[in-house]
C-alpha cells in the first residue's frame, strides 16, 4: 500500500521518523512543535501579518542565495511561488504552531521552511516530502538560522500590524473631532479631581479627545521605525556562518525591492541578534494608546453616569439591557470592553519587558512569547477601537439642559470674575453660595459688585472658554 493510499507520509529528523497526514504542508519538525506546545490558544495561523513576514524575509533568501549562485533559479522560483501565495493568505491553515514556544522560534522559522518547501515541490511538479528536490534546510532555510529569520519576519509582521493599527485608529480620532464640532456651542462645567471647575464647551471635551490620540500617531511610527533595521544575514549568533559573502546586503536590499519599505542592516549583528528592545519600545508605545484610550472610556462613562442621579451630560447609545434583576438599568458596556482591552495591551507590555529583560548571552530565547504579545495586543486594539467607533462615539448624544443647569447652579464661574473683582470679593461671592446655595449670579447683583450688563458680558460663554481681555471695573 502506497503512503497515499495510506494518507500519510513519512519524515524523519535527528530524533527519527515520523507520520505526517498528506495533507498537511508541514513537515516532522513542525510536527514535534505542535506535540511540544500545547501552550495556548495563540496558533500562528491566527496572525496572518506574521506569515507574510515570514514570506517575504525567506522570499528575499532565496533572490539573495540565487544571485550569489548557491541555489538554481528553478529552486528561487519555487520558493518565491509559495512564498507568494503566504502573502496571499492562502496558506496560514498550515501554520497550527502555538505562538508560544521554546527554542527562541525554531518551530515557526521550521514550519515556514517544510510549508515552503512542500508547496514549492508542488509547484515543481513534486509530493511533498520528496525534499531531495527541494530541501527545507539546504534551500528554504540556506544561509539563514532562526535567529537572524525569525525575528527579521517579526520586524516585518509588526511593520505591517502597526499600518494597520493606524488605518483603525484614523476614524477614531477623525469621529471625535466631528463630535467636537457637533457639540462645540454647548456650555458645560469642567471638572479637575472630580470637583467644579470652570466653564468649558462639550465640543472643546471631545476635541480634547481625538488630540491625545492624534499624538499617538506619531510615537507609533517612532517605535515602529526600529523594525525596519534587521539582522538579516547574522545566522546564528551574528558573525554569518554559512552565509556566502555580500549575502547580508543582497537580502535585505531584496526586502527592500519586494516590499517597496526601507529595510536596513544592523550595524553590528552580533548585538542586533541578541537585542529585542524594538519590541520592548513597541509594546510601551501600544502601552502610551492604551492609557490614553482607557482614559476617554472613563471620562465617557462619568459623563453618561445617571440618567438620573449621576452627571448625565451625554447619553452613549444603548448597546443592550444592562441587569437580569434591575428593569430599565443600560450600562456604558462599550466603554468598559475597550477598558479590558486597554487592560490587557498594559499587561502585554509588562510580559514583554520581563522576556526582553531575559536576553542571555547571543540571544534571547523568550522572543516568541513578545511577538505574541506585541502582535495580539494590535489586534485587541484594533478590534476594540472599530467596536468603540461603530458602537459608542458615533451615536453620542449631547444633554444640553443638563450641562446649562450644572453651568448656571455652578460656584465655579465666580473664577471667571476674579479679573474684575479680585480674588477676595470672588472667594466672599463663593462662601455665601455654598452656605444659602443660592446663584453666584444673583448674588454679585444683590452686592452690586457689578452691573447686570457687566456680569451677563463676563458670563458670555464665548468669554469662558478662551483669553478674554475685559476692560470692566467694579461697582465697588
Amino acid at each position: 500500500m502506497t503512503n497515499t493510499e495510506k494518507n500519510f507520509r513519512i519524515e524523519s529528523d535527528l530524533l527519527g521518523s515520523r507520520e505526517i497526514p498528506n495533507e498537511a504542508l508541514y513537515g516532522v519538525q513542525t510536527l514535534r512543535g505542535i506535540e511540544n506546545f500545547q501552550i495556548s490558544n495563540f496558533r500562528l495561523s491566527a496572525y496572518p501579518e506574521f506569515i507574510k513576514g515570514l514570506a517575504i524575509t525567506k522570499w528575499a533568501a532565496a533572490m539573495a542565495n540565487c544571485e550569489l549562485g548557491v541555489i538554481s533559479a528553478e529552486k528561487e522560483q519555487a520558493i518565491i511561488g509559495a512564498c507568494k501565495e503566504m502573502i496571499d493568505g492562502k496558506l496560514d491553515a498550515h501554520f497550527p504552531i502555538d505562538m508560544i514556544q521554546g527554542g527562541a522560534g525554531t518551530t515557526t522559522n521550521m514550519c515556514a521552511n517544510e510549508v515552503i518547501a512542500n508547496r514549492g515541490l508542488q509547484l515543481m511538479g513534486h509530493n511533498p516530502g520528496e525534499y531531495e528536490y527541494l530541501s527545507s534546510h539546504d534551500d528554504v532555510n540556506c544561509a539563514q538560522s532562526t535567529n537572524d529569520a525569525y525575528p527579521t519576519s517579526i520586524h516585518v509582521g509588526l511593520w505591517l500590524a502597526n499600518m494597520r493599527l493606524k488605518e483603525h485608529l484614523m476614524p477614531v480620532i477623525k469621529a471625535l473631532h466631528d463630535k467636537g464640532e457637533e457639540f462645540k456651542q454647548i456650555l458645560k462645567i469642567g471638572r479637575t479631581q472630580l470637583q467644579d471647575a470652570v466653564p468649558m464647551t462639550l465640543g472643546q471635551t471631545f476635541h480634547g479627545f481625538a488630540s491625545i490620540l492624534e499624538d499617538e500617531i506619531k510615537h507609533l511610527d517612532e517605535a515602529a521605525a526600529d523594525f525596519l533595521t534587521v539582522n538579516m544575514g547574522a545566522t546564528a549568533i551574528g558573525t554569518g556562518l554559512t552565509a556566502e559573502p555580500g549575502y547580508a546586503g543582497k537580502c535585505v536590499a531584496a526586502m527592500c525591492k519586494i516590499t517597496g519599505f526601507e529595510f536596513s542592516l544592523s550595524q553590528d549583528l552580533v548585538g542586533a541578534t541578541s537585542d529585542t528592545s524594538c519590541l520592548v519600545g513597541y509594546a510601551a508605545a501600544l502601552k502610551r494608546l492604551a492609557v490614553k484610550l482607557n482614559k476617554i472610556c472613563n471620562d465617557l462613562r462619568l459623563l453618561s453616569s445617571g440618567p438620573r442621579c449621576g452627571l448625565g451630560e451625554i447619553n452613549l447609545p444603548p448597546m443592550q439591557p444592562g441587569s437580569s434583576i434591575m428593569p430599565g438599568k443600560v450600562n456604558p458596556v462599550i466603554p468598559e470592553v475597550m477598558s479590558q482591552v486597554c487592560y490587557k495591551v498594559m499587561g502585554n507590555e509588562t510580559c514583554v519587558t520581563m522576556a526582553g529583560d531575559a536576553a542571555q548571552m547571543e540571544l534571547n530565547a523568550m522572543e516568541p512569547v513578545m511577538a505574541q504579545c506585541d502582535f495580539e495586543s494590535v489586534d485587541l486594539m484594533c478590534n476594540g477601537l472599530d467596536t468603540l467607533l461603530s458602537r459608542c462615539i458615533t451615536g453620542i448624544t449631547a444633554n444640553v439642559d443638563r450641562c446649562d443647569r450644572y453651568v448656571r447652579d455652578s460656584i465655579s464661574i465666580v473664577t471667571a470674575l476674579n479679573p474684575v473683582i479680585g480674588y477676595d470679593h470672588s472667594t466672599e461671592i463663593a462662601k455665601e453660595a455654598l452656605s444659602t446655595g443660592r446663584s453666584v449670579y444673583d448674588l454679585v447683583l444683590e452686592h452690586g459688585i457689578l452691573s447686570k450688563e457687566d456680569l451677563d458680558f463676563i458670563l458670555l460663554p464665548e468669554n469662558m472658554i478662551k483669553p478674554v481681555k475685559l476692560d470692566i471695573k467694579p461697582l465697588k
